[in-house]
C-alpha cells in the first residue's frame, strides 16, 4: 500500500494526472488475460485483438 501512496503522491506533485488512465487500462486488460487464458472464452478474447 506504501508504493500506491507514494505513486499518487507523485501525480498530485508532478501533475502528471493523465498517466491514471494508462495504468488502468494495462491493469484492466491485463487482468483480462490472465482470468481468461485457461477457460474457454480466450479464443474469443484474443479474436478482438
Amino acid at each position: 500500500m506504501d508504493f500506491l501512496r507514494e505513486f499518487w503522491d507523485f501525480l498530485k506533485l508532478r501533475k502528471k494526472f493523465w498517466l491514471l488512465p494508462i495504468l488502468l487500462f494495462l491493469l484492466i486488460f491485463g487482468g483480462l488475460i490472465i482470468l481468461t487464458q485457461g477457460s474457454a472464452v480466450g479464443p474469443f478474447i484474443y479474436t478482438i485483438f
